[in-house]
């Protein structure tokens, strides 16, 4: 199975939905904690219209948030963060879905660990970095191979 990763960061409400559209996105799965921005597109409700707008579904996946007790990595071990991985598969299993929280690269975002965990699990996971540049998820001892749009869709 193949997912994908994204961040808002100062992007603008027409980038991010271009950027979703040329990677043919069906699903935001967004993962932030506490899904609100500076930015007030990407607010939950606002973000939910502009996204319904496009045919785009939305999906707040509370389980698998950032800004955890005892660090990520710890959270990761629990039934909790397991339920988010297992629903996030089954959206994945019939739609092309992207997990969405605010970092812009998912090098200094938890993005990174949800990303380890489907990638041992046999998904492939794919970042967003721009139209056309996005980088392959091959682990947390890996350097992430770049590859060009073309070879991704």
């Amino acid at each position: 199975m193949k997912l994908w990763t994204v961040g808002t960061s100062n992007r603008s409400i027409d980038e991010f939905l271009r950027l979703l559209k040329i990677y043919r996105i069906e699903v935001i799965a967004d993962v932030r904690r506490f899904p609100t921005s500076k930015h007030k597109h990407f607010k939950q409700e606002n973000l939910k219209a502009h996204l319904t707008q496009r045919g785009i579904a939305y999906h707040h996946v509370t389980e698998l948030g950032g800004y955890r007790k005892g660090g990520y990595t710890k959270y990761m071990k629990t039934a909790e963060f397991e339920k988010g991985l297992r629903y996030v598969e089954q959206l994945a299993a019939s739609q092309r879905v992207a997990l969405m929280c605010a970092e812009l690269l998912f090098s200094t975002c938890h993005r990174r660990f949800i990303a380890d965990a489907l990638t041992q699990r046999g998904h492939t996971v794919l970042h967003i970095i721009e139209e056309t540049k996005s980088k392959e998820h091959k682990g947390k001892n890996d350097k992430h191979a770049s590859k060009t749009l073309d070879e991704f869709l």
